[in-house]
């Protein structure tokens, strides 16, 4: 049954013909798929085709479930590489264009990271504060949705979603279906062990030692920076990323003081600071602690007691530290003009030094970038605050997620397909390989701790040096800049390979109507044809089929229609290569050929959809 919420929004901005024509059906799982060449139906649903991406818009839903099931997936890109990564988002009120903005920020965080994964998001349209069997059924079935989209997109967790979820998609799909999976299972879990939050604090250590690099600036010439006993910080969002931010931040820092933090209830503020343990004890047990404390803590002693409460949650950034996280679920914390939806605006905000940026604030929307180039212009070119962007610097998570992948889950620890979906056999399963799982996960925690260092330091090193060196850049200039040359420099590289589809294949000895009903199914030009012993023999074309259909031959088998004579692509061959090679032999598609073996196909469709009119538009951009 579609969610409400989503049908709702579907039929107001997509034409209901244009729903039922083009909804794809399996067994009860409906899906609608926008991709490069829908730029129309996409404008319908605020999502604007860039040189970047979407590669692919799906909406999705189980209409024969009792529950409502449904929600959707953006993959951006996949220059950096395939499958794309990136967490699932669970709210009721998610749409494609909210998932398009974290696709898109995935997208250049994990270029930043340089991580081998393109850039994709999943949103799932749901209350997440639901009755564990109904949420665990609701993921469950979630899973068979995105079963469709494996080999493009692997997810994880975020708002609204944990590693519990991530390890009931994996049970459904198959242990790598899914990262920041448990221990039970040797994953790397991005919430329970702070990966996000972590990275922060890493970020926040190199640019101690290097932002006075700034000072040849003229709006840095008085910046002051604070030794280990004057470092105080205020946390907006004191949930998975901003409570292990502090936390991590008192570790690396014992004489710092985190001065204030609020959640959706309120704010808690104390200039001698706050004790952040107590506070990460209430949020393991009730999950919201400002108002938790103020009625444990602060009541009974009024104004005598040294801790300020509010239930203004946004007066948060009213308060003066040297470093400011925004770690809430928030795009614009901060703002300039009056009618901007913001936490704050920039008239009545406290005085910082630092802005590290833990919450998803990046968006390709045309009227977000101007708010946001608005508010760095008053930020950090007039107030001369250095503005440490989230996807150089929150990358933690996808950094950790990603070893699960790097360091490969071998053959023996692939849950047996015979199981698969059945928690109860998983669960024995995994108890039987328990100690095989500790190990793989111990050692992936190791590489993604050593990697997180490694990366987010470089980023900030290449952030203020850019800076530094031109007074007319804003950070979210240099942050894209930064993660742009990454991926261009990975898109000059592709190979056929990288870029390939899949080839419809038939035996030598198939019928000719076998051949044609496969064309008609799988909606392509040209399939291969191969031989007894797989190998690629010939390929079968339209005009083959049509010219043998003239000729009388219809009954005939497609060993005696094929061409024999093949232009193939190694899997190595450039796109540039490609695109000569279709020109020359006048050709409009060809296989990926390796030892004989089919591996796909390119076509000149594929490569006019996908790659050569967003070269274009970013020639066009540049001149």
């Amino acid at each position: 049954m579609i969610p409400t919420n989503m049908e709702t929004y579907l039929m107001a901005h997509i034409p209901e013909a244009a729903i039922k024509n083009r909804t794809q059906r399996e067994n009860g799982r409906c899906f609608l798929e926008l991709g490069y060449v829908d730029e129309q139906l996409l404008s319908r649903i605020g999502i604007n085709c860039d040189r970047l991406g979407p590669r692919l818009v799906a909406c999705m839903w189980d209409e024969v479930s009792d529950l409502e099931v449904g929600g959707f997936l953006v993959v951006d890109n996949l220059a950096m590489g395939s499958p794309s990564m990136g967490g699932i988002r669970m709210l009721p009120d998610i749409t494609p264009t909210d998932i398009h903005n974290l696709a898109r920020g995935m997208t250049l965080k994990n270029a930043a990271a340089d991580l081998p994964y393109g850039g994709g998001k999943a949103g799932i349209v749901a209350e997440p504060d639901m009755p564990p069997g109904k949420r665990t059924e609701l993921v469950r079935r979630f899973a068979r949705l995105l079963r469709r989209y494996r080999d493009i997109y692997v997810p994880g967790p975020d708002v609204g979603t944990n590693d519990a979820d991530m390890k009931t998609i994996a049970i459904e799909n198959g242990i790598d279906s899914a990262v920041s999976k448990p221990a039970d299972m040797g994953g790397n879990r991005i919430d329970e062990l702070g990966a996000a939050g972590g990275g922060l604090i890493i970020a926040l250590e190199r640019l101690l030692e290097i932002m006075s690099r700034l000072t040849v600036l003229s709006q840095f010439g008085q910046l002051k920076m604070p030794s280990a006993e004057e470092l105080t910080a205020i946390i907006q969002g004191f949930g998975a990323v901003g409570a292990h931010a502090a936390r991590f931040l008192l570790e690396k820092f014992p004489a710092a003081k985190v001065i204030a933090v609020n959640d959706i209830q309120g704010y808690l503020y104390d200039a001698a600071g706050l004790p952040i343990d107590k506070l990460l004890m209430m949020t393991k047990q009730q999950g919201l602690v400002s108002r938790q404390y103020y009625d444990k803590e602060i009541a009974s002693l009024g104004p005598r007691h040294p801790t300020k409460f509010s239930t203004d949650a946004n007066n948060l950034l009213r308060e003066s530290a040297f470093c400011f996280i925004p770690a809430a679920p928030v795009f614009n914390y901060l703002g300039v003009l009056p009618t901007e939806a913001c936490s704050m605006s920039v008239e009545r905000m406290g005085s910082w030094s630092l802005i590290i940026e833990g919450a998803n604030t990046y968006s390709p929307d045309p009227n977000r970038k101007a708010s946001r180039i608005r508010m760095e212009q008053e930020v950090y070119r007039h107030k001369g605050i250095m503005i440490a962007n989230d996807y150089l610097v929150n990358s933690g998570g996808v950094i950790f997620a990603a070893q699960e992948h790097f360091i490969p889950t071998p053959a023996n620890l692939q849950i047996p397909h015979k199981i698969l979906g059945k928690r109860k056999a998983v669960d024995n399963w995994l108890a039987e390989n328990a100690v095989e799982f500790s190990e793989i996960s111990a050692r992936r925690l190791e590489a993604g701790m050593a990697l997180r260092e490694k990366s987010i330091r470089r980023n900030m090193t290449e952030l203020v040096d850019l800076l530094a060196s031109d007074a007319e850049l804003l950070p979210c200039q240099a942050a894209e800049g930064i993660s742009l040359n990454r991926l261009t420099a990975k898109e000059k590289d592709r190979t056929a390979k990288d870029i390939m589809d899949p080839m419809p294949t038939v035996g030598i000895q198939a019928a000719l109507a076998e051949a044609a009903a496969l064309i008609v199914e799988s909606r392509s030009n040209i399939i291969a044809v191969l031989s007894k012993d797989d190998r690629l023999a010939g390929v079968v074309t339209t005009w083959d089929i049509t010219r043998a259909t003239a000729e009388g031959l219809g009954e005939d088998n497609v060993e005696n229609i094929m061409t024999r004579t093949v232009i193939s692509a190694n899997p190595s061959d450039s796109i540039l290569d490609i695109v000569t090679d279709l020109e020359q032999n006048q050709i409009s598609a060809m296989p990926v050929v390796e030892d004989g073996t089919v591996l796909g196909m390119i076509s000149s469709d594929l490569l006019a959809q996908r790659y050569l009119l967003r070269l274009l538009r970013s020639h066009t951009q540049m001149s």
